[in-house]
């Protein structure tokens, strides 16, 4: 299964936040989505990815100021990301090894979807629910 088929069933929109807008910001957005983190864009393109973790980190070390501050300061800037061809199996063992737990489907430098750990737990169950299926119907026949 490919990220191209996750996409047609979860779709390809994408709540996304400017480097410019502010921490306080950030965070209402998050919590409006039930987001645990957002791409950033800048100019139509993936210019980094700022997570729930990475607020946390900050909000340690900066405290409460830190609200007032831009998305720019604190978000990932190298972002791994993946295309609509990529395989999910292959896609879980990068989350894995990188410990993210969401990436950005890009094509072209443009930013057309996302994929979280949990819609490639989904995906993988679903597969397992259909071949388990197939074999069902096979042996009853």
């Amino acid at each position: 299964m490919r990220i191209a088929d996750v996409l047609r069933s979860k779709g390809h929109t994408v709540a996304t936040i400017e480097p410019e807008a502010t921490v306080a910001v950030l965070l209402a957005r998050l919590a409006e989505g039930n987001y645990g983190a957002l791409p950033v864009v800048a100019g139509g393109r993936l210019a980094g990815m700022v997570s729930e973790r990475d607020v946390v980190r900050e909000l340690h070390e900066r405290g409460a100021a830190l609200l007032d501050s831009a998305v720019s300061e604190i978000m990932t800037t190298v972002v791994a990301t993946c295309t609509p061809e990529d395989g999910v199996s292959d896609l879980a063992q990068v989350m894995t090894n990188r410990r993210v737990r969401h990436l950005p489907v890009v094509v072209e430098g443009e930013l057309r979807g996302i994929v979280s750990i949990g819609d490639l737990v989904k995906a993988r169950i679903d597969s397992l629910e259909r071949e388990r299926q197939q074999l069902e119907s096979y042996i009853a026949q």
